[in-house]
């Protein structure tokens, strides 16, 4: 959805007293009276529908959605049907997956981790590739529709179902480095899933994990502020792509950097995770500048920094909820994971409502 967001609100600008209008918005003249080309909404509006509705299902997890039934099976049913609805099946599927890590060995973070920045990374590249092959983004849309039958069939042939178990399989190393995020006057343990905690329990373990939750959204905040904020408005008129092609190009590249940096948890391993929300602020302060002043002489610097900014974020959300996992008891692990899920959404839903008034604001002025 975010890699077709440019395509999408390409065709409000469509002129619309013509007999025939191309449904490829690669095609689509430069508007040469704007600096930025612009559409007349920004791409965040197309997050903001993405996400806000990710963000409500996330605010409820924590305080009872594990008594909803068939989670998995609702997933699929939202997906297809559009923006909105497949944002809900988004937000039910990270909680529900991110909960069920709980109840497999530890490992299992940097596999899922892995796994939907493989998801980040085919549907931005399938999208380039087809489109870039001919197919017009409506239709490269119509041939995702596939793909919650596989997520279903997925859930129940490959995902085993073990009991409770202390998720160990790890280094020494690691479980000698593990500290709890609440200390030991705090609530009594109870075996079992989060499900039994008090509210006064589950406030603990949220004050707890406020040291990981704050850097991962502002590590999301400034990364999705570039990715649907200021992609769009870094336009390069002197490159052989059109500006269509230039957004489908950041977002496949900001992909690849996340799937790998989600991938390396085994090869490198970061417990200040504030260092990479500082880091990725930085870009985010560096790239509007360039959208103010624009000094940047090539778009391939802009892809080299685009393909950073994913790698940053990845290193976040990877290292986020391995430091978790470590550091929190077993009977409270599921309700963290659920909590702690919250931190993208929040950030992102944050960069969608401010990206939209720069985008009218210099829109306007150009």
């Amino acid at each position: 959805m975010l890699s077709a967001a440019h395509d999408i609100l390409s065709h409000q600008r469509a002129p619309r007293n013509q007999s025939h209008v191309d449904p490829d918005p690669t095609l689509t003249p430069h508007n040469s009276s704007s600096r930025f080309d612009c559409n007349s909404v920004s791409t965040a509006a197309v997050l903001l529908a993405d996400i806000l509705p990710t963000l409500i299902i996330k605010l409820l997890a924590p305080l009872g959605l594990h008594l909803l039934p068939y989670r998995d099976g609702h997933c699929c049913a939202c997906r297809p049907p559009g923006v909105v609805l497949a944002s809900i099946s988004s937000g039910l599927g990270e909680v529900t997956f991110l909960s069920l890590t709980a109840f497999y060995p530890r490992a299992v973070i940097s596999w899922w981790s892995s796994g939907t920045g493989g998801a980040g990374l085919l549907g931005a590249l399938s999208y380039l590739g087809l489109t870039q092959a001919g197919l017009s983004p409506q239709h490269t849309l119509l041939s995702m529709l596939g793909i919650p039958a596989l997520l279903l069939a997925s859930y129940f042939l490959l995902l085993t179902s073990p009991g409770l178990q202390d998720p160990g399989g790890e280094e020494e190393a690691d479980t000698a480095a593990r500290q709890p995020l609440i200390n030991s006057a705090a609530a009594e343990s109870k075996p079992g899933s989060s499900s039994h905690l008090s509210l006064q329990e589950r406030w603990t373990v949220f004050k707890g994990l406020l040291w990981y939750i704050v850097p991962l959204v502002l590590v999301y905040f400034a990364e999705y502020f570039i990715n649907q904020g200021l992609f769009e408005l870094l336009f390069f008129r002197n490159t052989f792509l059109s500006h269509a092609q230039q957004y489908r190009w950041y977002q496949m590249l900001y992909q690849a950097g996340v799937f790998a940096s989600r991938s390396s948890l085994r090869c490198c391993r970061i417990h200040h995770t504030w260092a990479l929300a500082l880091l990725q602020c930085v870009n985010l302060a560096f790239l509007l500048a360039d959208v103010w002043l624009n000094f940047l002489p090539s778009i391939y610097l802009v892809f080299l920094i685009i393909l950073y900014e994913g790698l940053l974020g990845g290193a976040a959300y990877v290292n986020t909820f391995h430091n978790i996992a470590l550091e929190t008891r077993d009977e409270h692990r599921e309700f963290a994971m659920a909590t702690a899920c919250i931190s993208d959404t929040l950030g992102i839903s944050l960069s969608g409502l401010l990206a939209l008034p720069l985008h009218d604001f210099l829109c306007h002025l150009s």
